[in-house]
């Protein structure tokens, strides 16, 4: 049975209600947590699939009390009790998924499943054929300050991964404006163990993570296409990124170190002024002052991206800094974020928060 909310009723007639797939893991755990204080939203269905008939405060303490429901397996939802759908299901089983629901609900889908375009570039990252091609052609890719009207429009949304998330962010606007150079840019990004995800595995044990830090999926990380096809899309012509991922001991954030050698005239205070005009009107995208470098702990537990832009000593280059909290803007916030604009809601409703310092 739900437990009693310490935050009274979440029933209203023009809540949104909404079922969580997934819930079990970090990402559908920080939906709950952010989504709790959501004026507009009614938790009406949490999933997972082991831990079943479960209260969420069994498997989360740190949610007990707010009169969550039950964990269920997802044939037993009744989609009609439900308005809106987060799918933070693993890659791999979320297309029939997606595919199988109800016409009328509208999708975040947080997965790596729906944001390849090409079926055949995503069968050759994930090793197995898209099982879900029709449905990919009307999903539009969830980064909302690019593709605002797109993500109003669409029934399903494809969230984009955090490395994509703090990497793109920083890089179309400059590309849009031709003020770098497409080729010869280096990703060097670093993410909290959270990244990795909840399930047990020998890397993420605290003896494995502890007192250093790791490079992984180096030259082969799935996140490589995704940045790749959002860079080409704004170049206009094929762009093949350097990209290494980190695992770092921290549970949650995510830096982006950049390097782009900029065009002729171009200098690292153009670009900086740049990215501030761009974001001005952005509500959670910011450019630190010239000669402050942004930190993971400057956006922690918030929906926002701060970036910062020095100048190399090696001709023509800069240095770009980028930092989101993973679970927030590089997950979970920016669902959040795109389901508002799906649903016509303020963009910033129940996201708002500033980040938890220190």
């Amino acid at each position: 049975m739900a437990s009693t909310s310490i935050l009274g009723s979440t029933s209203g007639g023009s809540k949104i209600r909404v079922g969580i797939l997934g819930a079990s893991g970090y990402t559908g755990a920080e939906l709950v947590r952010m989504l709790l204080r959501h004026p507009n939203v009614e938790i009406a269905a949490l999933t997972a699939e082991r831990q079943a008939g479960k209260p969420m405060a069994e498997v989360f303490p740190h949610l007990g009390g707010y009169g969550l429901p039950d964990l269920v397996k997802i044939e037993e939802l009744k989609w009609d009790n439900l308005d809106f759908i987060f799918c933070a299901l693993p890659h791999g089983t979320t297309q029939e998924v997606v595919a199988g629901l109800p016409s009328g609900l509208k999708v975040v889908d947080l997965s790596a499943d729906f944001r390849l375009t090409d079926p055949a570039e995503y069968a050759t990252w994930y090793g197995h054929e898209h099982r879900a091609v029709d449905l990919q052609k009307e999903v539009a890719y969830g980064l909302t300050e690019f593709n605002r009207q797109g993500v109003r429009k669409a029934r399903v949304v494809a969230n984009p991964g955090c490395y994509p998330t703090c990497s793109l962010l920083p890089l179309l606007p400059l590309l849009l404006e031709n003020q770098i150079e497409p080729g010869g840019i280096v990703i060097d990004a670093k993410s909290g163990v959270s990244g990795a995800g909840r399930d047990a595995k020998q890397a993420n044990l605290f003896t494995e993570v502890s007192e250093g830090f790791n490079a992984y999926g180096v030259g082969h990380h799935r996140h490589m296409p995704e940045i790749e096809q959002e860079l080409r899309l704004a170049a206009g012509r094929p762009i093949t990124v350097s990209f290494t991922p980190h695992l770092v001991p921290m549970n949650r954030g995510m830096m982006a170190t950049i390097y782009v050698r900029m065009a002729d005239g171009v200098t690292a205070d153009d670009l900086r002024a740049t990215l501030a005009a761009r974001y001005a009107d952005e509500p959670f995208v910011g450019v630190t002052p010239a000669g402050v470098v942004p930190a993971t702990r400057h956006v922690r537990a918030s929906n926002h991206n701060l970036i910062g832009v020095v100048a190399d000593r090696a001709p023509r280059s800069a240095i770009i800094v980028s930092v989101i909290d993973n679970l927030v803007k590089g997950a979970s916030g920016q669902a959040i974020q795109n389901m508002n604009v799906m649903m016509g809601l303020g963009e910033t409703t129940g996201i708002d928060q500033a980040p938890l310092f220190p």
